[in-house]
């Protein structure tokens, strides 16, 4: 690993050096003279006297360059059976003619617009135009209920509001409208206008204040570039937070531009023209940064699916977009390859099509537990590459840098530290560990470009959330280890540590014993509370489809096998067998909320998550198995 190291160390001894290096990756429209400073907390900004546009340097750029014709933009849709794309040419005129309809409206330099739609081209040309203009764009994943919406409308003041008439799930059509009206209602703050795309699937009636997108872009000028400070904010993304107000993360546009840009070549291997498929949505980090700009900013062409991993129209849909694309980079989360294996546990729809174009498959967005690892790392003859990052990130934190340099693969493990990430594990105290010892995970300053530059209009929640915990360091919230070859291990949140009578134990490598069982295809472990041991774990598990098995007998080998692997010091007696687990729309599972629900204490249903009834079903399941009751049983050791 000579090549990564070398890389590696000039990015933390020498970070002003080495990032004025990459910082030639973009066409800036006025290069930095200053690469760092310190803002008045003693949090890192980069490059301060840059100018530039992230559209220009992601569009503009690569049609003056002469890419104008090639595919940027594959757009596909199963839920509607429908198909395009759009070059580097059209795409830009479209950003440009979206982003004069946004100005006639009164959108200027640092306004903030909504942007509440599914995954179709116009979220993709909606950020691009606010992005033109100079305007800070917030996404709010659609489909979100009113009440949270109007908490993000009235946090970020938007000017305008961008909406689709409906968004379209695996067997419904959700409108839209009717969720923005009402959350327009709700908010204090009232945006100047609605402007809203309408889909066949369902038509919206339109308000007074409401305007036609495709009206609206069709008779706009074509709107130039705006030039903005690097410093200057991009984006507003909101995640939840602990106090119930969600914190609306602040991306600024230099840093975060130099970081993308790096990223593609070093972590994901990727040239211009080579195609980039993200299984995500826009309304998370992770279609911000490698559906929406990353790939676009390196001249690639990035694929937008709106349809799920399986049941649109079966578990074959991804492996048939790679072929369809020619798809050479693919990135999911762990949670849509255990629910392909669990429809299809002998990959057959893999089988059907023709994957000599793929040559990397990343995964993230939680632990790649090993059993779905060696999944699939067994079906595909490509490397399967585990890597972390964090919404607060905005990029990789720890990665297998096979465009620096192929690394062997360990399962379970993220690999490396990226080059500028300086991370440590520590102790409760602050001390760094040693190897293969479990503590939180910092991430030492200056926090390299591209990661958040405070929370919007907090800049002291900021402080309080990330930095204060352990001064001069960035807090993840994340535990896990490093081996002595310098491999990163996340094991899972820190409040995921559980405390079995003075033993601190890790759920994440109880979940990795469940999960290597032929019969399970997802699960998940909790701590609950018991009066003898502090706490107690309870596994949770979903059986692969065509199991046929008993599912008490399946408990009990459970049981068993956590108990043969980790040892009766973690007073593992209770598995459920369950249909499904409560989730965020990212595909985290909410363990959190699952302890509070096992503890009997009240609970606030989280705006993220997928399907709120999965709560009632698991409330019911626990209440009737007896889980959070202290009893004999289960404390017997």
């Amino acid at each position: 690993m000579d090549r990564y190291h070398t890389l590696y160390r000039a990015s933390i001894d020498t970070p002003e050096a080495f990032w004025a290096e990459q910082a030639k990756r973009i066409p800036w429209l006025r290069p930095p003279s200053i690469t760092l400073t310190y803002d008045e907390l003693g949090h890192a900004r980069w490059f301060g006297d840059g100018e530039l546009n992230i559209c220009h340097a992601a569009l503009d750029h690569h049609v003056e360059q002469g890419r104008g014709e090639q595919a940027a933009l594959h757009w596909d849709s199963s839920v509607t059976d429908a198909r395009a794309t759009l070059s580097y040419r059209q795409l830009r005129d479209r950003v440009a003619h979206v982003a004069g309809a946004l100005a006639q409206l009164g959108v200027e330099k640092g306004d903030r617009v909504v942007i509440y739609m599914p995954m179709i081209p116009e979220a993709l040309i909606a950020m691009y135009a606010c992005a033109r203009l100079g305007a800070v764009h917030s996404v709010v994943f659609g489909g979100f209920a009113p009440h949270e919406l109007a908490v993000r409308i009235d946090d970020a003041e938007p000017k305008v509001l961008l909406t689709a008439s409906c968004g379209i799930e695996v067997t419904t059509v959700l409108p839209y409208k009717p969720l923005v009206d009402e959350a327009i209602a709700q908010s204090q703050h009232k945006p100047n206008a609605c402007v809203v795309l309408q889909r066949e699937a369902c038509l919206a009636t339109l308000g007074e204040n409401d305007l036609d997108w495709m009206t609206l872009e069709r008779s706009a000028p074509f709107a130039e570039c705006v030039a903005v400070k690097a410093t200057d904010p991009l984006y507003v993304l909101y995640t939840s937070g602990t106090t119930g107000k969600p914190k609306g993360v602040m991306r600024d546009t230099g840093g975060y531009a130099v970081a993308l840009a790096f990223s593609m070549a070093t972590i994901y291997a990727l040239e211009a023209g080579d195609v980039m498929f993200t299984a995500s949505d826009v309304g998370w980090v992770v279609g911000h940064s490698y559906i929406v700009y990353g790939p676009l900013l390196h001249g690639c062409t990035t694929v937008m699916y709106e349809g799920k991993p399986v049941k649109t129209p079966d578990a074959g849909s991804f492996w048939r977009l790679i072929e369809r694309y020619g798809v050479k980079s693919f990135f999911s989360a762990p949670t849509a390859f255990r629910a392909i294996k669990k429809e299809d546990p002998e990959a057959k729809w893999l089988k059907a099509f023709d994957l000599s174009s793929l040559k990397h498959v990343f995964v993230a967005g939680e632990r790649l537990d090993p059993p779905t690892f060696h999944w699939l790392d067994d079906l595909l003859d490509v490397p399967v590459i585990d890597h972390w990052w964090q919404t607060e990130t905005g990029w990789p934190v720890a990665a297998n840098m096979v465009g620096v340099e192929p690394m062997a693969t360990k399962a379970g493990s993220a690999s490396v530290p990226v080059p500028g990430f300086n991370v440590q594990v520590v102790d409760r105290d602050g001390e760094q560990v040693p190897p293969m010892t479990q503590g939180s995970i910092v991430i030492k300053q200056p926090l390299p470009p591209g990661c958040l530059s405070g929370i919007w209009r907090d800049p002291q929640r900021f402080h309080a959330a990330y930095m204060a915990a352990f001064p001069g360091y960035y807090l993840t919230g994340d535990g896990g280890y490093v081996d002595p070859d310098g491999y990163l291990f996340i094991m899972g949140r820190t409040d995921d540590v559980i405390n079995v009578a003075g033993h601190r134990l890790s759920t994440g490598e109880m979940e990795e014993v469940l999960g290597s069982h032929p019969a399970v295809a997802e699960c998940a472990v909790i701590g609950i509370h018991d009066e003898l041991k502090g706490q107690l774990p309870v596994g949770l598990v979903i059986t692969k489809d065509g199991f046929a098995g008993d599912e008490t007998s399946l408990e009990a080998e459970l049981v068993a096998q956590v108990r043969q692997r980790i040892g009766p010091v973690a007073c593992f007696k209770q598995v459920l067998v369950v249909e499904r687990l409560p989730k965020t729309r990212s595909g985290k599972i909410l363990r959190k909320l699952l302890r509070t629900i096992a503890d009997g204490k009240p609970y606030r249903v989280p705006s993220t998550i997928d399907d709120p009834t999965s709560l009632d079903d698991m409330q019911q399941l626990m209440s009737e198995r007896a889980v959070g009751l202290a009893d004999r049983a289960l404390r017997e050791d």
